[in-house]
């Protein structure tokens, strides 16, 4: 049975991710579709802790909602190096490797400050009944925006123009 626990589920995707980073550095892999597959997940995500998850978290008086406000602007800046990498046509590209290695910094950074910050506090201070119910919000929130296909170039260019407003 897969868990329902929020914070599980989080570092779930985290790991996912690196998966499609090495699938994407790899010079004989389909880089596209790992790109197409990495955009999905990124948005879904991060739409998906926006929505379900960090609301809910910044009403704990023990969670910092500095790292919630920080969180929200790492999503930003990672949106900001997709949106870059999906902008580039060609895979083989030097420009291609460039914009990925940003991109991996930019989700690095912030998946690894996440799991010290938000996710511990989460683990010290939210019950393991409430963490399940976060989870069930966040997978279906995720489920539904992976089903719109999130990750599509106009929709994060649209993200990305909607966050500088």
């Amino acid at each position: 049975m897969s868990s329902t626990d929020v914070v599980e589920l989080i570092l779930q995707d985290h790991r996912r991710m690196e998966d499609l980073f090495r699938t994407m550095r790899n010079v004989e892999a389909d880089r596209a579709a790992a790109l197409a597959e990495f955009a999905d997940l990124l948005i879904a995500h991060a739409c998906a802790e926006e929505d379900e998850v960090y609301p809910a978290l910044r009403r704990y008086k023990n969670v910092d909602g500095d790292d919630v406000d920080h969180s929200v602007h790492e999503h930003r800046e990672a949106n900001e190096a997709l949106l870059a990498l999906l902008e580039v046509g060609d895979t083989a590209s030097e420009e291609w490797q460039d914009k990925l290695e940003e991109l991996v910094t930019a989700v690095n950074h912030h998946a690894d400050e996440e799991e010290r910050t938000l996710l511990n506090d989460a683990r010290e201070n939210v019950s393991d009944d409430r963490r399940a119910e976060l989870g069930r919000a966040f997978k279906e929130s995720r489920a539904q925006y992976l089903k719109d296909g999130c990750g599509g170039v106009e929709n994060v260019r649209k993200l990305v123009a909607d966050a500088d407003d």
